[in-house]
């Protein structure tokens, strides 16, 4: 069953909308420059009330593994992702202590053998490339680059992923997870109750159809 991180959340409120509507994590970005930041005092304001089962992910950009590390224990993250040029050195260092999310942009240049030098991670995250952004470009690539992926570890897929769309990217790719973030906006850092309403209903149509479909063909 394909799971749900709402991403880009700013505030408690839009954290309960997401809760509620079913998100099984969160995600809280660290990366200053994007619409999308939080602080990490505003951060812990919102992971201290996060219900049981319900993960808080921090993303980072190019931050030096003991800072990560140092945030991560600080606020209880139960994963970090990374979005930047993280090297495979500083994933293994991070990934001993905590769960760890790759993110890799996908672009012309990009190729599903650079995730083999990953291999602590707990999943990879795929985003599509877009002007020199680390992330909520708001746009799709090609989903068979993502089921190419899958080889090498649990695949989570992003980038233009909407109410519209999700239930078709987890029919194409069966990721582990889909991450929404633009998708489900009001504007960008406010999240739209309705649009996570539908997006959870949407996700859940799908997972429903791919249980069906496992149970009537359980060798595919």
């Amino acid at each position: 069953m394909t799971r749900v991180k709402i991403c880009g959340i700013t505030n408690w409120a839009d954290a309960k909308l997401a809760v509620d509507a079913g998100a099984d994590a969160i995600g809280l970005n660290f990366y200053a420059p994007s619409p999308r930041a939080v602080t990490p005092a505003a951060a812990w304001e919102i992971v201290r009330k996060l219900p049981p089962f319900v993960e808080a992910v921090g993303v980072f950009v190019n931050w030096s593994p003991a800072t990560v590390d140092t945030l991560a224990g600080a606020i209880h993250l139960d994963a970090v992702q990374l979005h930047g040029d993280e090297s495979p050195a500083d994933v293994a260092v991070l990934a001993a202590r905590h769960s760890v999310i790759k993110a890799f942009r996908v672009g012309n240049k990009f190729r599903a053998s650079q995730l083999r030098g990953y291999r602590e991670v707990a999943a990879f995250l795929l985003d599509s490339s877009r002007g020199g952004l680390w992330g909520g470009t708001g746009k799709n690539f090609d989903w068979s680059v993502a089921r190419q992926a899958k080889r090498h570890g649990r695949i989570i897929l992003a980038g233009g992923i909407t109410p519209e769309n999700v239930a078709e990217a987890i029919r194409a790719v069966k990721p582990y997870a889909v991450d929404v973030a633009s998708g489900v906006e009001s504007r960008p850092g406010k999240k739209d109750a309705a649009k996570l309403r539908e997006m959870m209903r949407e996700v859940e149509r799908a997972n429903l159809g791919l249980s069906r479909e496992t149970q009537e063909h359980p060798r595919r």
